[in-house]
Parts: structure tokens; sequence; C-alpha cells
């Protein structure tokens, strides 16, 4: 009787733990034989009493992991009891490219499409208001485009349109007149360069309205106007005048049309055609300061 109740009194705490399956929580699932070898090792290794050497080299051999080692190394408990971090499916596809904002605008207007079309066809309350939702979505991201782009504006002048061509009225007003003042500059030193060819028919009754246009232009910027007549008859305006006899061809100017105004470049030696037909003594101004004055572009 001693050595039995010996035998089946309980041991330390370690023991208890070590005998366990866990399989339940009463303490009639303690089982196994507190003498035996496996039990033994159990209890040294819940107590600590494995050398360090021995523990570092366990611990490399292992997966690291997060719960309690009885638990989760020797029970196999793994990830579900928050053992180990969970993997990632190695099966998982790789994270799609991102889309282009080329595709994404033209997703959202198939889509405005599709919600026009379902109004139009079912004008339903709910297609209705499906429609005038993405009508607003649309209104808001054009706003917000439109305010940032002035608020940039703003802070980078140098970007700014108006700076080179006002639309104000007080800056237009401005702009005008700095212009109006390089043309008459241009107009005023115009001999200095090039040669004024005034191509006319005197039986063209466009050449009789476009001769006193030309006759005032030369009054008032002394121009050396060439007269150049192409049915062989003077003009009222200009009585000194020459005949052609090719010299607008050999000049480079296209076609026959009376009247005309062109420009010799006495450095380049080329003839610039002004205008062709009836033109206003403004247009005939501003034309000649912006072939002999910008750049192509430089205007605009």
């Amino acid at each position: 009787m001693g050595a039995q109740a010996q035998s089946a009194a309980p041991g330390s705490l370690a023991d208890a733990v070590a005998r366990a399956d866990f399989r339940g929580d009463s303490p009639e699932r303690i089982t196994g034989d507190p003498a035996g070898p496996a039990v033994d090792q159990q209890v040294e290794n819940l107590e600590g009493k494995l050398s360090p050497d021995s523990a570092e080299g366990a611990a490399s051999a292992r997966p690291q992991t997060l719960g309690d080692d009885f638990y989760c190394q020797r029970r196999g408990l793994g990830t579900w009891f928050y053992c180990e971090h969970p993997k990632a499916d190695s099966q998982q596809p790789a994270s799609q490219a991102q889309v282009s904002a080329t595709d994404q605008i033209e997703a959202l207007r198939k889509r405005g499409d599709e919600l026009r079309n379902r109004a139009i066809l079912n004008p339903t309350e709910a297609n209705v208001i499906a429609y005038m939702k993405y009508q607003r979505q649309q209104t808001d991201m054009a706003s917000t485009l439109a305010d940032t782009w002035g608020r940039i504006l703003i802070a980078h002048p140098d970007l700014d349109y108006t700076q080179q061509r006002p639309v104000s009225n007080l800056g237009k007003a401005n702009w005008q007149e700095q212009r109006q003042a390089d043309i008459e500059a241009t107009m005023h030193a115009l001999n200095d360069r090039y040669g004024v060819f005034y191509f006319y028919d005197s039986r063209s009754k466009a050449s009789q309205i476009e001769g006193p246009i030309m006759r005032s232009l030369a009054d008032s910027y002394g121009l050396a106007v060439v007269a150049v007549s192409q049915d062989g008859s003077p003009s009222a305006e200009f009585p000194e005048y020459v005949v052609d006899h090719g010299e607008r061809e050999r000049m480079g100017l296209p076609g026959k049309v009376t009247p005309a105004v062109a420009l010799f470049d006495t450095v380049t030696k080329k003839a610039i055609l002004i205008a062709s037909g009836i033109t206003a003594a403004d247009d005939i101004m501003q034309r000649i300061f912006i072939l002999t004055k910008t750049r192509p572009g430089e205007d605009f």
C-alpha cells in the first residue's frame, strides 16, 4: 500500500505537465510513468536544464516561432495557434501591373457611354440618377483640374501665356498700344532694307480700290513704292510706273492676282509676298511687321 501510494503521489508541476496529453481538461488525462526516460527529458526541458550549447543548437535547427516552446514545438500546433507567422501562399498570383492613366480614362469614358445609353433607353429614376452622378463626378474632376491649373499659373508666371498675349481689357489695351508703336517704327524704317512693289491692273476694279490705299501708305511713311503694271497702262495714283516683262515671275512671286503687294529684301535678295487682292492698310502694315520682325511661332 505504501509503495502504491508513493508511486501514485503527485510529483512536481513539471511532472504533471509532462504526463498530460491535453486532449481534455480532466486530471485523469495525466498518464505515463514519471520515472520513464521520456518524462525525464520533458522535465529537463521545462525546467530549463538543457545546456546553453544544446539550447542554441535546438533553436537554430527549428523555425522561429511566436508561442511557447512546449505548446508550439513539442505539440506541433503550428500556425493556427499563433505559434508561427502565416506563410505567404506561393501559388498567389503576382500583383497586377499598374493601370495606365490612358486606360483609366478610357474605362471612365466607356462607363459614361453605358450609363448615358442606359438612361436614354430606359429612363428609370435609378438609371438617370446613376448617369447624373457620373456627370457630377466628371464635372468635379474637370473643376479640380482647372483650379489647379490656375494656381500653378500664379506660382509659375513663365507658364502663363497671357503674360505674352494679355486677355484682360487693361492688358490688351497696353499690348495693342505697344504693338502699334512697333508697327509704326517698322514702317518708318522699311526703306532701309526693303523695296516695296505694287502690282496692279488698271482695268481691274480691285486695283482701282487698292491704288489709293497704297498711295496713302507711301505718303505716310515715305515709302518708295515701285508700281508695276500688268496690263501696260498707268495708275492714277502712281503715274510713274513700270510694265511687267516677267519680273514678277523672276522675283519668285506666285500667281498673277492683282492687286498684289510685295517686299524685296536687299540683304537676302528674296521677295516676300505681303498681300493679294484688296487689303486694308492696317492689315498690310501688320503683315509687314510680322514677316519682317518676328519668327514663326514667336508672336503666338
